[in-house]
């Protein structure tokens, strides 16, 4: 049974086209990975099948009767309720009806006989509903999915305008998975979880009866739950029957036929064009020169196969910096209350070292101090001499209406054009990214320009803060490489132990730190 059914949609951005003549179907129980490079389009397809976007040729069909959970990349929560009352809103529908019960009940004290007897038949269903969809343990399912996402540890009473940019994210997937559609949407979940709240997710989506449709540049996340593939791939969508793993065996051979039926057909072109040449012009073979001109006329000319834009990450060093990059001594960060306790630690020049730990508990907090952004609560930081850092933000520029070709260049006015556009191409930037406004650009793609822009200034160390959240898995391949060959000191956030342990000489965890429970 078909749950959603896609057919030929075709949309662009000006002069960018996104999609071609996308076919796709989601069948019931179907686990759904949607991968593809940086900018392909993605979450575009997304807003598609979710009515946020009209295509500009297609149709979409959705099954009667479903319901959908989606939870995009730019989600957001209202101020002023707690996660609490949040996460209780997924089960709207059922306080509706304990309502409407409730209402019954009180009508029922100045009813006639006759209407008494329809009213406690009606109630009566109503509270049967409730008792079987597991009504009265709501706040039970609440807490497990909460703590399951690490939600408790913040505690559900809090604001959710107090949280961080993950933690929000993190309460909208958990409202999200309370809701349990029939169809679950999800836009890189795994962006602000922390390794084990991903194996949670990566348990709980592996038993989940219905179907869903997950973006995701986590590898090993995906081959784990998903059990078809559609690639993306130059706006056309193709299906693929199995895990990740399968699905690249199956590409490299898909490829592989690809270029050697283009190599023979321009084999096959050369000799008839070499023939005709040679005979057309002779009496006696001209007839086979014009039939094999007809012949090659009515030929179907393959394009030679697209190779896969990939960047080229590379860090400038400037100059060497003193021994100790920075010293902290009880040190304890925070805003209005303390995040740590005391915190002793040095990091020598040259040093990579990977900051980890839960969502909320101050990694982001401790580069923001360590940059002189923030002052310690109580300790004190030196940093060394001679140091040029180079930060970059977990979100920025999201919401800029600046193109990425004049974001860059307000940074390097001395370069010209060609420069800039080069040093963006680089980064696996097409000429369509660089001439889109930051705002339009997918997570990953503006994640690139904000690495451009670092890459070309001189720099002995590099604060990153999750820098791998929105980065295809050639993009994240390729920084791993310019970050292990880099001479210079590392101070890396991230909840991607793949990226980060074989090439680190340190790690600082936050959990060891914080005065929190964990």
């Amino acid at each position: 049974m078909s749950l959603l059914t896609v057919e030929k949609v075709t949309h662009g951005f000006g002069a960018r086209q996104i999609l071609e003549d996308a076919s796709f179907r989601l069948l019931k129980g179907e686990h759904i990975g949607l991968i593809g490079a940086n900018g392909e389009g993605k979450s575009t397809f997304l807003n598609i099948i979710t009515g946020k976007l009209m295509p500009d040729e297609g149709k979409i069909t959705w099954s009667r009767h479903v319901t959908v959970g989606y939870l995009d990349q730019h989600s957001t929560l209202k101020k002023g309720m707690t996660i609490r009352e949040v996460l209780r809103t997924a089960f709207d529908h059922m306080y509706a009806l304990e309502k409407e019960m409730l209402q019954l009940y009180e009508n029922m004290a100045c009813a006639d006989e006759s209407s008494l007897n329809d009213m406690m038949e009606e109630a009566g269903e109503i509270q049967q509903m409730l008792e079987t969809s597991g009504f009265y343990q709501l706040d039970a399912k609440i807490e497990e999915v909460a703590g399951g996402l690490g939600l408790s540890d913040i505690g559900l009473d809090k604001d959710v305008s107090d949280l961080s940019g993950g933690q929000r994210t993190k309460v909208l997937l958990v409202k999200l998975l309370l809701e349990n559609p029939s169809i679950l949407i999800l836009d890189e979940p795994t962006n602000y979880l922390d390794h084990p709240h991903i194996l949670w997710l990566t348990r709980f989506l592996q038993e989940y009866e219905n179907a869903f449709i997950l973006v995701s540049h986590d590898t090993e996340f995906l081959n784990s739950v998903v059990n078809v593939i559609y690639n993306l791939d130059g706006g056309n969508l193709t299906r693929y029957t199995g895990d990740y793993k399968n699905f690249m065996r199956m590409y490299k051979i898909k490829k592989e036929q690809e270029l050697r039926a283009y190599q023979r057909q321009q084999a096959e072109i050369e000799k008839l064009e070499d023939f005709i040449a040679r005979n057309k012009a002779r009496v006696a073979t001209r007839g086979m020169a014009n039939s094999r001109q007809k012949q090659l006329d009515k030929m179907e000319i393959l394009d030679r196969p697209a190779e896969k834009i990939k960047p080229e990450f590379n860090f400038l060093m400037a100059r060497t910096p003193s021994r100790f990059v920075v010293q902290a001594k009880d040190l304890v960060i925070g805003y209005d209350s303390p995040l740590t306790r005391p915190v002793t630690f040095k990091i020598e020049r040259g040093e990579k070292v990977a900051v980890i730990g839960t969502n909320g508990l101050g990694k982001t907090t401790l580069l923001k101090t360590i940059l002189g952004e923030l002052q310690p609560l109580s300790g004190t930081i030196e940093l060394g001499d001679y140091l040029s850092p180079g930060y970059f933000q977990q979100e920025s520029d999201r919401d800029s209406s600046i193109t990425a070709l004049d974001t860059f260049w307000a940074e390097f006015p001395s370069m010209e054009n060609r420069e800039v556009r080069l040093c963006l191409a680089r980064c696996g930037l097409t000429n369509d990214h660089i001439t889109s406004q930051m705002r339009v650009l997918s997570g990953g793609e503006n994640a690139k320009v904000r690495l451009a822009m670092i890459m070309n200034r001189e720099h002995n160390w590099l604060l990153l803060d999750e820098p791998t959240n929105h980065l295809d898995v050639d993009a994240k391949a390729e920084l791993k490489r310019a970050l292990n060959e880099y001479p210079g000191t590392v101070l890396l956030v991230s909840h991607e132990p793949s990226f980060y342990e074989d090439w680190v000489t340190g790690v600082l965890n936050v959990e060891d730190w914080t005065t929190k429970i964990v």
